[in-house]
């Protein structure tokens, strides 16, 4: 079990329920009746995301991160392959079941998390194709409305400049790589802090969680600035990837208290779940 939830990196999922959450505010809709199976769609997807990253690098982690489950011989590259299908086949009949909208969103998530794993990843637009996968997941939360497309490329933005940072988990990164992955949580921050609010109350507290996201994330950014060798990246990687949770808690304050209220609740969890399971 816990070489499973190694491979799904399991907790690292509570930072992708936001998502469909942050697109449901922005369109003005909610998560209720069939549509509450869209937070379990991002999580299947996100979960077999993972676990097909793992069998595409089994070569790769075999040399620079033997002890991972598949390298190490816990779980099988067939058993985790097949593992990855079903996880691929929850996600899509889970976005299915909320209408014909999300079916296809859910598809076109689930093509581009396979497409990021086995072609773009290695390439020099891997950080743009995870990117894709996260705006989309929020996307599928909105249904696709319109009103969804500046939250979601927000949290597009994001992932981007973590994955780009990411790459020097291993070997360390350049210095302007983490600096403009500190540039990023700035702007981030600013535009999830000012857009459109319901009321006073609405702003401050999408501001409380915008100026958290910043120090928490653009911190460990700093540090690998200064000190760019791989323990320092991936350490402001994992940030990046915590810090999903206060940015979606500010992106959805702006217009629904309560959900934020929701998501606050997660990012405890994160934290403690991400110190004992690596979200990398």
């Amino acid at each position: 079990m816990r070489a499973w939830i190694s491979l799904t990196r399991a907790p690292a999922a509570l930072t992708v329920l936001g998502d469909t959450a942050v697109g449901a505010v922005a369109a003005g809709t909610s998560l209720r009746g069939r549509r509450m199976l869209l937070p379990v769609a991002s999580v299947a997807l996100y979960w077999a995301g993972m676990v097909l990253n793992d069998w595409a690098d089994r070569d790769l982690d075999a040399v620079e991160r033997p002890e991972r489950p598949i390298p190490s011989g816990l779980i099988s590259a067939d058993e985790a392959a097949r593992v990855g299908v079903v996880l691929v086949a929850c996600g899509l009949a889970a976005g299915s079941v909320a209408g014909p909208a999300e079916s296809a969103l859910a598809a076109s998530l689930a093509t581009a998390v396979v497409g990021y794993d086995m072609v773009f990843k290695q390439g020099a637009g891997g950080p743009a194709a995870m990117a894709v996968c996260r705006g989309l997941d929020v996307l599928l939360g909105a249904g696709g409305a319109r009103t969804s497309w500046p939250a979601a490329g927000v949290l597009a933005v994001h992932t981007c400049s973590v994955t780009a940072l990411s790459r020097g988990e291993v070997r360390g990164t350049e210095p302007r790589t983490a600096a403009a992955a500190l540039a990023t949580t700035v702007v981030a921050a600013i535009v999830a802090a000012t857009g459109r609010c319901a009321s006073h109350r609405h702003r401050l507290a999408a501001f409380a969680a915008a100026t958290l996201y910043a120090a928490q994330v653009g911190a460990a950014q700093l540090r690998a600035y200064r000190n760019p060798d791989a323990p320092h990246v991936r350490e402001a990687t994992r940030a990046g990837i915590h810090g999903m949770v206060p940015l979606q808690i500010a992106l959805t304050a702006r217009r629904n208290l309560g959900a934020a209220l929701l998501l606050a609740v997660v990012a405890p969890a994160v934290g403690s779940l991400g110190r004992k399971v690596s979200a990398t």
